[in-house]
């Protein structure tokens, strides 16, 4: 599909991988595909995933993230294992990396005014954020934002929350909330509020500057999971070095 195809999501390309539907687009059409489908009047709303080796890995034992992954999600394939374990089949997969895609989706999503709500993280990474991306995409459209308590909220704190995003007007919703808990969000959010809500994990603490991103040529040659390992080793060790080969397992049985 060509980049000036102006996709939806809807009629983007799937292949299964571990046992989940990917798509298999390049970064700008997935960029696009988003901006489109959320300015789309009749959306009805869609749950954007960027998944990695660890997603793939944590659906194997958690059947309810499985389910928010399954259906009408739609992922997309964040990590360059995702598309190395590819590479050598009918329809690899190309990676669109998290942090990256939510400053294209910033800065592209300008040029047809798309609103933005952002809902995860602390208040005063909120602030950081906010002020971030301002300065960085003058005339951004940032319309809302929202740090929930860090613990399940109750029925009347949900509908409160869900309320405030109805009355900002947001075409996207940005949940930063940690796999797989911001999974399960996007998913009730584009079920109930017939949003466009994509889950973007880290993207915010790189973006607002509250955590160091990996250089460049760690990226490249995808090395970033070493680096963000040696950065927080107690909180990722299981996540990277039994997660991996946990993914390598669910390729090779539902290959």
């Amino acid at each position: 599909m060509p980049e000036s195809a102006a996709p939806v999501l809807e009629s983007l390309p799937r292949r299964p991988l571990g046992g989940l539907p990917v798509i298999a687009a390049s970064p700008g059409q997935a960029v696009d595909a988003v901006i489109n489908s959320a300015r789309t009047e009749l959306s009805n709303g869609a749950a954007v995933h960027l998944i990695n080796a660890y997603s793939i890995a944590l659906s194997q034992r958690d059947r309810a993230f499985q389910q928010s992954l399954s259906g009408t999600a739609h992922n997309f394939p964040d990590g360059k294992p995702l598309s190395w374990v590819t590479r050598a089949t009918r329809q690899p997969l190309t990676q669109v990396r998290g942090p990256q895609f939510f400053l294209d989706v910033m800065d592209r999503g300008r040029e047809s005014s798309v609103r933005h709500f952002l809902l995860g993280g602390s208040e005063e990474l909120l602030v950081k954020l906010q002020q971030n991306l301002e300065a960085r995409f003058p005339g951004v459209e940032i319309v809302g934002t929202y740090s929930p308590p860090f613990r399940s909220l109750s029925e009347a704190e949900l509908d409160a929350q869900d309320e405030l995003i109805l009355r900002s007007g947001a075409d996207i919703v940005w949940v930063g909330l940690g796999t797989p808990k911001q999974d399960h969000e996007v998913r009730r959010l584009a079920d109930s509020l017939h949003v466009t809500a994509c889950a973007v994990g880290a993207a915010f603490d790189f973006t607002a500057g509250t955590k160091r991103e990996a250089p460049k040529w760690m990226t490249r040659v995808g090395l970033e999971w070493t680096f963000r390992l040696i950065s927080e080793p107690r909180r990722l060790w299981k996540r990277y070095l039994i997660g991996n080969f946990v993914f390598l397992a669910a390729i090779i049985r539902n290959h």
